[in-house]
């Protein structure tokens, strides 16, 4: 056995690969069946967000953050008005920022949603994606009907938001969470304790605490890791300091922490918190203006800002330095999918070729906005 000698073969992994979500490239290096070694490769999908930025006006970019997480287009919406909101001490009224949040948890709630369908396709199940897109049509369906769009909505605006909504739309919503928290459950049954599936994620892809620190890694990886951090419970935007809602931990009792079930079953976790928040914005949504009284031709002054927001996949942050114009000197986007996949490299050594399918599902990222 001394003698015999194995050769390392590189297999391309993308990127058209349909379990790479979005145009990603794997160059994985093996053993066998055995991966020595993951590189990803970006840079298939990009989008020049940052330079496109420094060329437009303030309200012109807001649809260019559509455009980076197309599957979270509210949040990346609200993080950037916020940001400019910041830089501009702008006040917002109330009426706004009940309907900022209603429409970022609802887009939480849609984004997991394609997360657990998609995950269960990675790992050989098609029918939760099917049961998935049901309760995901009808969140597209009032979104479609405040502001005309499905996926890029360009709905939050530096002031309030674009429209106000109705009480019917308001009633339509309140139904939607009756009948949609019941599903989770069916979800669980369906997928999360499935044998199959346990198997499949269960102690794969480990992600230490220190690790997912070290990384910069954010929201429902970091949490999954055992480090309890949200920045709606934290740092407190908008009116989340008047909600009531659990940061929910990793699972120890089935799962390892940091492996790829607990990230999985953190999102499960967050839709149900999610509707505790929705439910209490339609308790006390007051009435009253959507945009806040300003000049039309949006101009902060002079100086150099910094705002992060909790969207679905952690922490999405905009740098703007301002020389009093229109337009914005520079912008720069703090990507939660970018240090997601920086982390991928070191957890993905030692694991089977299968199992990096697994370990990127459980990551969920979007290459729109590691590709900024």
């Amino acid at each position: 056995m001394a003698d015999l000698r194995t050769e390392e073969m590189e297999l391309n992994m993308g990127p058209q690969h349909p379990s790479t979500h979005g145009v990603l490239r794997i160059v994985l290096k093996l053993d066998g069946e055995i991966v020595l070694d993951a590189e990803p490769h970006i840079g298939y999908l990009h989008r020049c967000f940052e330079k496109h930025a420094e060329n437009l006006t303030y309200p012109e970019i807001i649809p260019f953050t559509d455009r980076l997480d197309y599957i979270a287009a509210m949040n990346n919406n609200l993080g950037f008005c916020v940001t400019v909101e910041k830089l501009m001490q702008l006040e917002i009224p109330e009426r706004a920022e009940y309907l900022r949040v209603l429409v970022a948890e609802l887009n939480r709630i849609a984004s997991h949603l394609l997360a657990f369908g998609t995950y269960g396709m990675d790992m050989g199940a098609f029918t939760p994606f099917l049961y998935a897109f049901r309760e995901r049509e009808h969140i597209l369906d009032f979104f479609e009907a405040i502001c005309g769009a499905r996926l890029t909505y360009n709905y939050v605006r530096i002031g309030g938001v674009a429209r106000d909504v109705t009480d019917e739309s308001l009633k339509l919503v309140e139904k939607f969470l009756e009948d949609f928290e019941p599903h989770v459950h069916e979800y669980n049954d369906l997928l999360s304790y499935n044998r199959i599936f346990l198997k499949r994620t269960v102690g794969v892809g480990i992600l230490s605490p220190e690790a997912a620190i070290s990384y910069g890694v954010t929201g429902p990886n970091l949490r999954a890791s055992g480090v309890h951090w949200d920045l709606r419970k934290d740092e407190p935007y908008s009116v989340y300091d008047r909600f009531e809602f659990d940061v929910p931990k990793a699972n120890t009792e089935i799962g390892e922490i940091g492996d790829c079930w607990n990230r999985y079953m953190i999102r499960m976790y967050e839709m149900i918190e999610s509707v505790r928040i929705l439910r209490q914005v339609l308790n006390q949504i007051p009435d009253g203006p959507t945009m806040a009284k300003m000049r039309a031709a949006i101009r902060p002054p002079k100086g150099e800002v910094y705002m992060r927001t909790e969207t679905p996949r952690g922490e999405l942050g905009f740098y703007i330095l301002s020389d009093g114009k229109n337009k914005p000197v520079r912008v720069k986007g703090r990507s939660p999918c970018f240090t997601a996949m920086s982390a991928f490299r070191e957890i993905s050594r030692g694991l089977m070729i299968a199992d990096i399918t697994a370990v990127i599902g459980s990551l969920d990222i979007v290459l729109g906005e590691i590709d900024r």
